[in-house]
């Protein structure tokens, strides 16, 4: 399975690069600055999903207890923290194109920020904690509390905001950008594709890792 999410994944993301750098035309008022948006956009989409994921595992493991929920929440916390912290750094390049300037306390942004520092904490927990089913615990209601900052940064753009706001939320007076074209369009939806094959890919890996990792400790710990 995983092969064919990396060949696959391979294969979109040649077309996506063309497609972001080429074929998409440029926007009125951002000119070529706007391709950074095609991966900004998917980047932002994977950690919300990847947070999600946390989310929903941590409850699966307050349930259910049993050790694969709470593995999948910290592999997918791991690679959410990735996504998150290009989403801030492509978002500041974005920032400095659209408005001038590398950051500013935008509602959106703001709240990007309160998120990855959220999930960056649940890491520190994760490492810093008590092993074993303790441990575990803590960081489960960690990743459901956190994820609450997620719907805030969501409709954080319909506030008084400089960020974009989504497709058909307000005039064109409202938006730095709009998809004018198809061909937008197109290869908004193409990058969200291929970035989420690239997160499904890596979250199947980090947590195959994760299993080979626990057995191991396992061994080690029978064997100590």
């Amino acid at each position: 399975m995983l092969s064919y999410l990396i060949v696959l994944g391979g294969a979109l993301m040649v077309a996506n690069l063309f497609l972001s750098l080429v074929w998409s035309p440029p926007d009125v008022n951002l000119t070529e600055g706007v391709r950074i948006f095609y991966f900004h956009a998917p980047v932002a989409w994977v950690s919300f999903l990847a947070f999600f994921i946390v989310f929903v595992a941590s409850i699966l493991y307050l349930t259910r207890k049993e050790q694969r929920w709470d593995l999948l929440a910290n592999a997918s916390a791991e690679i959410g923290v990735l996504f998150a912290t290009l989403m801030l750094i492509s978002g500041s390049l974005f920032a400095r194109i659209a408005w001038n300037v590398w950051w500013t306390w935008d509602p959106r942004l703001t709240t990007a920020l309160i998120l990855w520092f959220i999930y960056v904490g649940y890491l520190m927990l994760r490492a810093y904690a008590p092993q074993g089913a303790q441990g575990a615990r803590y960081a489960a209601v960690l990743g459901i509390i956190g994820f609450v900052d997620v719907p805030i940064v969501y409709f954080s753009v319909r506030l008084r905001t400089l960020h974009p706001r989504p497709i058909g939320t307000g005039g064109a007076e409202a938006d730095t950008f709009n998809l004018a074209s198809p061909e937008m369009v197109i290869t908004l939806v193409l990058s969200v594709l291929t970035f989420t094959l690239l997160f499904a890919a890596l979250l199947w890996l980090r947590y195959r890792m994760k299993e080979v990792e626990e057995a191991t400790e396992r061994i080690r710990r029978d064997y100590a």
